[in-house]
């Protein structure tokens, strides 16, 4: 779902552990690390959307975690213009996402992120809360720490 600005509904999933650190996740086949996210799909709630996207990236169900809370309201980031797909009506210029903190209830052996139709991650670790601001993207750069500010009270 795409809004009247160009924004793509999204979820961004910080998964944290018993030490209070999260699961940094590597991109397939890049050199790019991120946490998970994914859109949200017509008809679908930013939690439900959670849950799914946490299936699909990690292999990962409700029962796996607990949520401790989410972003207040939407972040959003642009997308550079060589990342823009000028062809796709409605055209998206970057995500609109709620952002989850969760805890991780399972063992690391649960996660497996080869679950999901198609892989999206091919190596994972656990880094300290603050690492991904030192390794994301710039254009996800502002969204992470805002992110991250506004959930690290909940840990």
């Amino acid at each position: 779902m795409i809004d009247s600005e160009g924004y793509r509904f999204n979820v961004g999933i910080i998964l944290s552990n018993a030490n209070a650190q999260v699961l940094w996740a590597r991109r397939i086949g890049q050199t790019a690390w991120q946490f998970p996210q994914g859109g949200i799909k017509e008809g679908e709630t930013p939690q439900q959307a959670l849950f799914r996207e946490l299936g699909e990236e990690v292999g990962l169900y409700a029962e796996h975690v607990d949520i401790l809370g989410s972003t207040q309201g939407w972040l959003k980031y642009r997308l550079p213009k060589s990342l823009m797909r000028n062809d796709e009506k409605p055209m998206c210029i970057g995500q609109k996402q709620v952002w989850y903190l969760l805890r991780f209830l399972g063992d690391e052996s649960d996660v497996n992120l080869a679950y999901g139709k198609r892989p999206e991650f091919d190596d994972w670790r656990w880094v300290d809360y603050w690492h991904p601001i030192k390794e994301i993207i710039g254009f996800k750069k502002a969204v992470y720490q805002q992110a991250l500010s506004e959930l690290a009270p909940l840990l």
